[in-house]
C-alpha cells in the first residue's frame, strides 16, 4: 500500500470516527470547499448544505455510527477514486431510527499535500428489516 492510499484510509477513518463523536468541524475539515454531493432523490449539494445538515440543533439528539469497507482506490496524480460499501445507522434515545447502506464512488483532490473529498456520490438506500418465519 502506498503512502497516498494510507492517507486516503486515514481519512475514510477519521470521518467515521469524527461522525460517530458528532465532530462536524473536523467532518467538514475533510471536504474541500467546492465539493458536491450526490445522493439519490436530491439536487447535487455542496459544502455549505452539507455542513448546515451537519450542524443542525435537531441532529443533536441523535448517535450516528457507520462502516465503510473501502473496495478501491485508484490514485493518479494529486486525484483519487475510490469505491466503498458504506452502512450509517442513526439512532435517537437509544433506540435505532434509520440504517441505510449502499456503495458511494467518491473523488478526492490533494491539495497543499493532503487529500480532501471532492465529490461523493452515495447510493446508500434504506435497509429493511427481515424477520424469520420459522
Amino acid at each position: 500500500m502506498n503512502t497516498d492510499e494510507k492517507e486516503i484510509r486515514a481519512l475514510v477513518a477519521t470521518w467515521m470516527t469524527a461522525t460517530k463523536e458528532s465532530d462536524a468541524d473536523t467532518v467538514l475539515g475533510l471536504i474541500a470547499d467546492d465539493a458536491k454531493f450526490l445522493v439519490p432523490g436530491q439536487p447535487p449539494f455542496g459544502k455549505e448544505t452539507f455542513a448546515q445538515a451537519a450542524q443542525d440543533p435537531s441532529s443533536a439528539s441523535m448517535e450516528i455510527d457507520g462502516d465503510s469497507d473501502i473496495l478501491e482506490i485508484t490514485v493518479t496524480g494529486d486525484w483519487a477514486f475510490m469505491v466503498s460499501h458504506l452502512t450509517v445507522t442513526v439512532r435517537s434515545g437509544g433506540s435505532v431510527q434509520m440504517v441505510r447502506a449502499g456503495h458511494t464512488l467518491s473523488v478526492l483532490k490533494k491539495t497543499d499535500g493532503r487529500w480532501k473529498l471532492f465529490r461523493d456520490a452515495n447510493l446508500l438506500v434504506p435497509v429493511q428489516e427481515t424477520t424469520d418465519n420459522p
